[in-house]
Order: structure tokens, then C-alpha cells, then sequence
């Protein structure tokens, strides 16, 4: 990884009724003198404290974080009431997601680093076709194949399954799928984390990883043999592995990243590890994407109190990741 200057990240307004504005507005304070960020989206929706410095490019914007919040202005229908998403900004929200991804593949932007949306605002004021962030920034790109990464600096883990009911995750998991996930992991650890030779373990789909097929058979029928296969092929894989004795320190130790079965097997350590500092990744991305590992929060929304550390981290992560690219 390389330490030379990078064009900045294009940080999205995300729903304009949550946190988003006023969490970057805090994380500009805790960044202006280190990591250049602009924001994309309607000045009037930023809390009105908030010192803004209009740019007309991504360029003007390490000069204009000394001043103020870079703001790359996109007009919205009108200002918005924190805590009420509003049908008639659904389509800004879209829109502004669409431009930043312009932004980074011109080569004008690093990375996206995006705030995060109300799937339902969306496809209630905008029709919005997508099922979330990480399935329409893959169609921008042409339908890329991709993952979703949780991370802070105790621990990386990609769930092989996300939002479906448990009851649902064995039928879904399949050695195809699984073995897509753990490739599209390793090809990212190269690529945006710079590790030449990445150690990933893999946890067992029931508990005790089967044991010996006593407490279920995946593990025997197909997750060992698949991990053999990729073993074979180069792969430093450990697994798979007793899901409730991987994630404490000294096994977090032996690997660079973890691919869990499914969605708390992976959230719950990171949340439990750094719950104000996880990041989520999208990994198999032609660009550099990161996003706060929170949602809206509408409840607390232009209290003043919404924490910015996970937004910071996405911001440094996108960073890091952008330079490892370059080389």
C-alpha cells in the first residue's frame, strides 16, 4: 500500500431525513485537517450550523475541507424534517447514489463511501427496483458479482448468506454459492487490502461444526470437501470451524478474514467487538465502496446526538482500500 495522494471520497447524502446529514457534518470536523471527503447532496438538508464550502469539482475539495464541508450541490425538492422521509426525495436519493459512482469510475472520486437509505422511502416515492445499496451499486457496475464485508480493526467476516430467515439459510447455501463467496473474498484482500497471501477461515454451518456429523452433515456432505478443492487450488483456508470459538482473540489472530453461514454468525462478534466502529464493504466492486454499519436512526434524527465513529472508519476504510488499489 502506498501513502500518495488519491482524488477524494465521495461521501452520498443518503436519506436526507436521518442521520446521514448531520453525521457528516461531525465527521468533516474530526477529518478536515487529514482526510479529504466531499459531500454530494442538498446544502439546505445539512443542520444549520453546519460550515459548507461549495465546490464545482471533486478536485476543489482537500482545499475546501479547511474551510467547511465540501458540498458538491444536487438539488433536492426542498429541505428536509428529520425524522419524516419525504416520497418527494426518493428520487434525489437515487440519483445522488448514481452520481458518485459516476464520479469514482472517471477517476474523479477515489472511492463511495455511501450514507445510509430507507429502502422503504425509496420504493415508496421512487419505485426503487432494488432490494438495497450493495444490489444497485452492483447493477451500476455492470452486475458485478459481490459480497457483503463487515469490518473494524479487530475483525473482517463475510456472511455466505444475509437477509433470509434461518430456517431458509441450508437450502441456500450451496457449494457453488459458497465457493463464489470465499473467492470473491480472497481476491479482495488482495486487491483492496493489500495481503499477498490472505488467511480466511471458514465457520461450520451448525454448532460444534457438525461434530462429526452428530449435530448435522453439511460439514461432512460438502463444506469440507469444497475447502479441500480450494485448498488445492492455493487458498490458505482453515474450516470449517466451531462458529463459537472463532472470534475471540487469540483465533481472530490466525486469520485475516472470516466467512461465516449466516447473518448473525457474522454480526454478532463485530457488533459485539466494535458496535459504534463496524463498516460495511462491498467487495467485488470494480470501485472502492464503503457505508456506516447503521441504519436511517429517523428516532434520533437532528437531535444532535447520532455518534459519527462508524462513518469515520467507512471514510478511513475507503481510504485504505483506494490506496491499496493504486499500488
Amino acid at each position: 500500500m502506498t501513502d500518495r495522494p488519491i482524488a477524494p471520497v465521495a461521501l452520498t447524502c443518503g436519506e436526507p431525513a436521518g442521520i446521514g446529514p448531520e453525521t457528516a457534518a461531525r465527521a468533516w470536523e474530526q477529518l478536515r485537517d487529514s482526510l479529504p471527503f466531499f459531500w454530494i447532496g442538498d446544502p439546505r438538508q445539512l443542520p444549520d450550523d453546519t460550515p459548507i464550502c461549495e465546490i464545482d469539482a471533486p478536485a476543489d475539495a482537500p482545499a475546501a475541507m479547511t474551510q467547511g464541508l465540501p458540498v458538491l450541490r444536487h438539488a433536492f425538492p426542498g429541505p428536509a424534517t428529520p425524522g419524516q422521509p419525504d416520497p418527494a426525495h426518493a428520487q434525489g436519493v437515487i440519483d445522488v447514489i448514481a452520481r458518485a459512482v459516476d464520479l469514482v469510475q472517471s477517476g474523479e472520486a477515489s472511492a463511495v463511501c455511501t450514507a445510509p437509505i430507507n429502502k422503504k422511502a425509496l420504493k415508496d416515492g421512487a419505485a426503487f427496483a432494488y432490494p438495497g445499496h450493495t444490489e444497485y451499486l452492483a447493477a451500476l457496475a455492470g452486475g458485478a458479482d459481490v459480497v457483503m464485508m463487515l469490518a473494524c480493526d479487530a475483525l473482517r467476516v463475510v456472511p455466505a448468506t444475509i437477509h433470509i430467515p434461518l430456517r431458509d439459510v441450508p437450502q441456500a447455501l450451496t457449494p457453488t454459492g459458497l465457493a463464489q463467496v470465499i473467492r470473491i473474498t480472497h481476491a479482495a484482500m488482495i486487491r483492496d487490502f493489500g495481503l499477498a497471501a490472505p488467511r480466511i477461515a471458514v465457520a461450520g454451518l451448525n454448532p460444534h461444526a457438525g461434530e462429526g456429523g452428530s449435530m448435522g452433515t453439511e460439514e461432512l456432505d460438502w463444506i469440507a470437501p469444497l475447502l479441500d478443492d480450494l485448498r488445492a487450488e492455493g487458498l490458505a483456508i482453515t474450516g470449517p470451524l466451531p462458529a463459537d470459538t472463532m472470534f475471540h482473540a487469540a483465533a481472530r489472530a490466525r486469520y485475516d478474514v472470516a466467512v461465516a453461514m449466516y447473518h448473525d454468525q457474522a454480526l454478532i462478534p463485530i457488533k459485539t467487538l466494535d458496535f459504534a466502529g463496524g463498516v460495511n464493504v462491498t467487495l467485488g466492486l470494480p470501485f472502492v465502496r464503503t457505508s456506516p454499519d447503521h441504519g436511517t436512526a429517523f428516532d434520533i434524527a437532528g437531535q444532535g446526538v447520532a455518534d459519527p465513529s462508524s462513518l469515520v472508519a467507512a471514510l478511513r476504510m475507503a481510504v485504505q482500500m483506494a490506496q491499496a488499489r493504486v499500488g
